[in-house]
């Protein structure tokens, strides 16, 4: 054959097997071995294909076909009832079995730090970890993924919950799980999506914003920024290349002479790497799961919107409402861990941008269809904005998600700030989610701040009566306002005989007064 013939040959037999590659039918990441199907009337089941390309799905005794489109594929398995391990074949060209599927319920738990903080990093982990595996639970992690477009896709796998796969998974996210799948006995899917110090605009899609007029100017302005940050670039690489030249020498330095060694320089972020832009965390692990026929979201973030609480309840409510749409699945219950304490304890009546966060998040699971609230009040950390303790977050996630997913009736929330009156001198203050009674854990309540006209708060005295706590202070004659909680770090202590704390709140609407700056100590 003449070399030119060979060429030419080759060439050929090239396309025709990147044709063949091209045609090969391949699932969706989440269609993998291990993994939950969501039970249901309605299951979408989808993946890749070549154009025009027939694709057969068989599970149990359905059959479902199907041409692809655009390089696309979708199906709906029916009536899918819990139970397992099956199998799953997907054929076109060829022929793909998926196997040990379960078939059950799908949670995806998102957020930011302490949505992805392990389960190895937390309290309890050595006995977690020991814990015998759970083939009952499946476990999928999206890896961490910024994108300026929706993307389709997810370069992930489902595991079975066991020592060796639950150490890395989300705590927050496994405990929540664990307790679900022993209240219902069925298998649990966790879909971990979550990265630390994301903001929530993030995680919300670009068209959520252009349709909600309020957070319209959030894109608006990073649109505007974004062609300056880019030409800005280039000037901050140099700049840390020079650091870097410095902390070398300042390294060898430090050696010779027997001193610590400096801290190195931090590299600058890349616009298109920076997780503070709009809707990149949707686009790059949200938007590739959709449409799943997930069962619900638990959602915990806010500490990087802390300084920006007044759009929080907006942003997120759109956030809610832009996830229900895409996934498809109806309003599903969308359940919010409320901000745990941090910093300083203060001893005098504050207002801080943490307080007000918090009262954000509880006001959008009032006024979102289908939302509840997890309060933590009883699990902070002055120093650590990480509190270890992830087991009783995840319980009280699962307890609001057999409620509001399940419809079990049970109590499954904290007492909830209702409504005030005032009788003479005293400030009586009504709940809903008192289950069976109030307590206070401890000699006595702790916690409650009042105010007269001059809106001056101070600390107050509380007793429980009934389903009531009555309020006073001597120095209010006329109360007009009270607070609960309401700090960084509340020290509190109200909760219901069910052992779920109250949430913080404020019977006011004071625009928040920022604090006078302190003098500096000479």
């Amino acid at each position: 054959m003449h070399s030119r013939s060979w060429v030419s040959a080759l060439a050929g037999w090239l396309v025709v097997g990147l044709s063949a590659v091209q045609a090969e039918v391949k699932p969706h990441a989440l269609f993998s071995d291990h993994m939950v199907l969501p039970r249901g009337a309605k299951t979408p089941v989808w993946g890749t294909a070549a154009d025009g390309e027939t694709v057969t799905v068989r599970f149990l005794k359905q059959e479902k076909t199907t041409t692809a489109k655009n390089g696309r594929w979708l199906v709906y398995l029916e009536n899918l009832q819990a139970g397992g391990p099956y199998e799953l074949t997907i054929t076109g060209t060829n022929t793909i079995t998926l196997k040990n599927v379960l078939i059950g319920d799908v949670w995806l738990c998102s957020g930011q730090s302490n949505m992805a903080w392990a389960v190895r990093s937390s309290a309890g982990a050595d006995e977690a970890i020991a814990a015998p595996a759970n083939p009952m639970i499946r476990l999928f992690t999206v890896p961490r993924r910024l994108a300026r477009t929706p993307q389709t896709d997810v370069a992930a796998c489902w595991e079975e919950c066991s020592p060796t796969t639950v150490a890395a998974f989300s705590a927050v996210g496994y405990y929540f799980g664990r307790d679900l799948q022993k209240a219902l006995n069925v298998p649990i899917g966790l879909i971990n999506s979550s990265v630390g110090g994301t903001p929530a605009e993030a995680w919300t899609s670009k068209s959520a914003f252009l349709t909600t007029p309020e957070l319209k100017a959030i894109v608006d302005q990073d649109e505007q920024n974004y062609p300056a940050a880019l030409a800005a670039y280039p000037k901050l690489v140099e700049k840390y290349k020079e650091a870097l030249a410095r902390h070398k020498d300042a390294v060898a330095k430090a050696k010779a002479e027997g001193k610590p060694i400096p801290a190195a320089p931090r590299p600058p972020v890349h616009p298109d790497n920076s997780t503070s832009r709009p809707a990149v965390l949707f686009n790059g692990m949200i938007a590739p799961l959709q449409p799943f026929a997930i069962r619900g979201v638990i959602w915990y973030q806010g500490e990087s919107n802390a300084g920006r609480y007044a759009e929080y309840q907006a942003l997120l409510s759109a956030m809610i409402q832009d996830w229900r749409k895409g996934f498809g699945c109806g309003d599903f219950p969308f359940l919010i861990v409320q901000l745990a304490p941090f910093m300083k304890i203060e001893t005098e009546p504050t207002d801080t941008a943490w307080a007000r966060l918090r009262e954000a998040q509880l006001k959008t699971t009032q006024s979102v269809k289908n939302c509840a609230l997890a309060v933590i009040t009883d699990l902070g950390d002055e120093n650590d904005i990480h509190p270890k303790q992830k087991a009783p977050v995840g319980q009280r996630l699962a307890l609001a998600a057999r409620a509001l997913a399940y419809g079990e009736q049970i109590v499954y929330s904290g007492p909830e700030f209702e409504r005030m009156t005032v009788d003479g001198s005293k400030a009586v203050l009504h709940f809903r989610h008192v289950g069976s009674g109030l307590v206070a854990k401890g000699d006595k309540l702790t916690g409650f701040t009042i105010c007269g006209e001059d809106r001056r708060f101070v600390p107050a005295e509380a007793r429980i009566e009934g389903h009531t706590v009555v309020i006073s202070s001597p120095q209010v004659a006329r109360p007009v306002a009270v607070r609960y909680g309401w700090a960084n770090y509340p020290v509190v202590n109200l909760w219901n005989k069910e052992g779920l704390p109250a949430t913080p709140f404020r019977t006011d609407d004071f625009p928040m007064v920022a604090t006078p700056a302190k003098p500096a100590k000479p």
